[in-house]
């Protein structure tokens, strides 16, 4: 068993604070948020090593603390955040107990499991391509992915900053809520979704298995389903994927090259592999994906009008077997739309195949978290 919570900081009661919203709720934080007076690792011993104990809570755990959240300790990531799977070469791969033998997937792994196993009712993460919504499809929970922008992110470590947010995962729809109106910070009623998007296009990207458990609750919600493909052309969808990788890889490489140049990191094989492959994309890469990234936001705008929301599989088959090798493409063409649009999505498990979990994914217009929230109640 490998324990979701970062060995160097032994795990403690909850701190007790007496009055708030999410008083008796325990709180477990990814290792890429500051904690004060406790180290931040990032998912690397080298980073670990080579940068300084914060004095203060980042703005999301200070939020969720003085709301009364008890913080339990902090949870092992993956590397950077630069993983979809759930585990770390140096730490190990956090325990699923939803699918034993399988992977919690990442990069919000540790923060997932605990939430999962029982240690915590809030598990703090961030989401830049899939990080909430694929560990909640992979653990059975659920999770927010915020609209980009709107809970500050000072305090956290970075990896794509246009794509970045902090979101929580949890065992029940009414924690989601209380702890994302937390999160969130202002607050509105939510609009009324009278439509789900469910293009087949998108739906046509995960297998049959996956197709068939989530299905029936698409059809649950009782809303009006659009089944017309998002994309007119069969290969945009792999287009709009490519395009969030090569933004994030651009976005990724700026932000840590001076570290990684300076403190010579040891990364595990994925991680590495996609730094590499970062150091090689040119301004002329970043230009063209930027310029088809505003038309598929565009293109989302246009869909997503009042009371529509998109519902796809927050990914693509159950949680992979630890020795298995995962598509990390499939799951992104699933994920980057969100991404890419700068739109809050949440995940919900509503589905099993052959009694492991799966998720669906639901993503409105930017701003439109609470729309999400009140759905969730009715999952």
């Amino acid at each position: 068993m490998t324990d979701p919570f970062v060995t160097w900081i032994p795990q403690e009661e909850p701190d007790v604070v007496p009055t708030g919203p999410l008083a008796g709720l325990r709180l477990a934080v990814k290792d890429l948020f500051d904690v004060a007076g406790m180290p931040t690792g990032a998912g690397n011993p080298r980073w670990l090593e080579t940068h300084d104990v914060p004095d203060a809570d980042a703005a999301a755990v200070a939020r969720l603390r003085a709301a009364g959240a008890g913080l339990v300790g902090k949870t092992i990531t993956d590397e950077l955040a630069w993983s979809l799977n759930g585990t770390n070469a140096h730490y190990g791969t956090p325990d699923n107990p939803a699918a034993p033998g399988r992977m919690p997937g990442g990069s919000s792994s540790g923060s997932a499991s605990a939430v999962a196993l029982g240690l915590a009712d809030i598990g703090l993460g961030t989401d830049t391509g899939g990080s909430i919504r694929v560990p909640a499809s992979y653990c059975g929970l659920f999770g927010l992915r915020p609209t980009h922008g709107r809970v500050p992110l000072d305090g956290v470590v970075p990896l794509s900053a246009s794509f970045d947010t902090a979101g929580v995962l949890t065992r029940d729809a009414a924690t989601l809520r209380k702890a994302s109106e937390v999160l969130l910070g202002s607050r509105r009623g939510p609009r009324a979704v009278t439509k789900l998007l469910v293009p087949r296009d998108i739906w046509n990207a995960t297998n049959e298995d996956t197709r068939s458990a989530l299905m029936p609750a698409v059809e649950r919600f009782g809303l009006a389903v659009d089944r017309t493909p998002l994309f007119e052309d069969v290969g945009e969808l792999e287009a709009a994927r490519v395009t969030y990788a090569t933004i994030q890889a651009f976005e990724a490489w700026r932000t840590h090259r001076e570290w990684i140049e300076e403190a010579s990191p040891e990364f595990g094989p994925g991680v590495a592999a996609r730094f590499a492959a970062a150091a090689k994309l040119t301004e002329g890469d970043v230009e063209r994906a930027a310029r088809h990234r505003r038309r598929v936001a565009d293109l989302l705008g246009d869909r997503l009008g009042d009371g529509v929301a998109l519902a796809v599989p927050a990914a693509p088959s159950p949680a992979p077997k630890l020795d298995d090798q995962p598509d990390r493409e499939a799951v992104v063409r699933l994920t980057c739309m969100a991404g890419l649009s700068g739109a809050p999505a949440v995940a919900l498990p509503v589905g099993d195949v052959a009694g492991l979990p799966v998720g669906l994914q639901l993503v409105a217009a930017p701003g439109g978290d609470e729309d999400l929230l009140a759905l969730a109640d009715q999952a």
